[in-house]
């Protein structure tokens, strides 16, 4: 077909079946049926190029409508195959949402071994056995902390992706001293999701540093297109690299994942990284749940926010003492946010945007 040629799209129903969403996307891949979007999107009619829409947001929460090629799909899922050393016949299990390229993947990596995953993202009660699953931190953590069940599923697995969001070393120290196989993994939606795993690149994926200190990527999971933004596309893309919005370094052959740009904010003339902030106050106080955010404000530009979650709270003078000393001055916490629990996106990520609301007393 040529490059100009269109296909249908169709958004998954919710009341389809797995088995009905693996069998269309199938044949999405095979190009025998339309081309899927995992929510709604602004066309009705995509590329031929195109098999797979996803919706990714970044910190202006402007949806992109991210464009997937077959090739590109099917080369992520070979790829984390042949590296798990999954062999056909071989089961995943799938734990995560279907709005989103981590759980798309454990159908298609299921197509490529021939079989069906386990669908256990409602379970409850004893899992049963799956030989790979993929997980984000947040479930790893509450397989630690008291669902014992969940715990034992993963323990059972011969490998455990984790990704989604940055995985706090202590926690996969203390993952691994339960048994459970972890491997970490580092990608995008705009490649196909992990495409670095423990720091390797996965099949043919080449990752580089540029002279801002950002990670750029060339894979041939790589995406085609933002349907919405072909332009934002192009200016992110150059010579086959993706460039992304993840500071970085590579230390002996391995990509090190320092934090994102959008986590970076500007108070009182400094650059302060939310990531360090959690990461310090993690490691002076093992067991806190907290979130750093920004609040617009007339005297520092960004006032820096706290939000802590749970039981564990530490007192205000010691967290700032520390932040102080290990950052800056202007890394003091200029507002604490008290809350049950923290929110999450639907793939369990920080949900920046939300604090920001209660912060400023939005408890819609």
């Amino acid at each position: 077909m040529e490059k100009t040629s269109q296909r249908d799209i169709r958004a998954i129903d919710p009341t389809w079946t797995l088995a009905e969403i693996i069998t269309r996307l199938a044949k999405a891949l095979a190009g025998d049926g339309p081309a899927i979007a995992l929510s709604s999107i602004s066309s009705n009619r995509v590329s031929s190029e195109i098999a797979l829409v996803v919706s990714t947001s970044g910190s202006t929460s402007i949806a992109k409508e991210v464009g997937l090629s077959p090739d590109a799909i099917l080369a992520s899922a070979k790829a984390t195959n042949k590296y798990l050393g999954a062999v056909p016949g071989q089961i995943w299990s799938l734990l995560l949402p279907l709005t989103h390229i981590a759980g798309i993947n454990v159908l298609v990596r299921s197509l490529e071994l021939g079989t069906t995953p386990l669908d256990l993202r409602q379970h409850k009660g004893i899992y049963p056995y799956a030989d790979f699953t993929a997980v984000v931190p947040t479930q790893l953590f509450r397989a630690l902390n008291g669902d014992n069940e969940l715990l034992e599923h993963l323990r059972s697995a011969k490998s455990v992706l984790v990704g989604g969001a940055a995985l706090d070393p202590q926690l996969r120290e203390e993952a691994s001293a339960a048994g459970i196989k972890v491997i970490e993994s580092y990608g995008m939606t705009e490649t196909c999701g992990g495409c670095v795993y423990d720091g390797l690149a996965l099949g043919d994926t080449i990752f580089k540093i540029n002279e801002d200190g950002l990670i750029k990527i060339s894979t041939s999971s790589l995406a085609t297109t933002y349907l919405n933004d072909p332009l934002g596309w192009d200016s992110k893309v150059t010579d086959g690299y993706f460039l992304t919005s993840d500071l970085g370094e590579i230390h002996e052959g391995k990509l090190i994942v320092s934090g994102r740009t959008d986590d970076v904010i500007v108070t009182g003339g400094e650059n302060i990284s939310l990531a360090q902030v959690e990461k310090i106050l993690h490691q002076k106080f093992p067991g806190i749940q907290c979130a750093g955010f920004a609040v617009t404000d007339s005297q520092w530009g960004q006032s820096l926010h706290l939000a802590i979650a749970g039981s564990i709270q530490p007192d205000k003078l010691e967290i700032n003492e520390v932040l102080s000393l290990q950052i800056s001055v202007a890394a003091k916490i200029k507002g604490f946010l008290f809350i049950d629990k923290l929110p999450l996106t639907a793939l369990d990520k920080i949900d920046r945007q939300r604090l920001i609301e209660l912060a400023l007393g939005d408890t819609k």
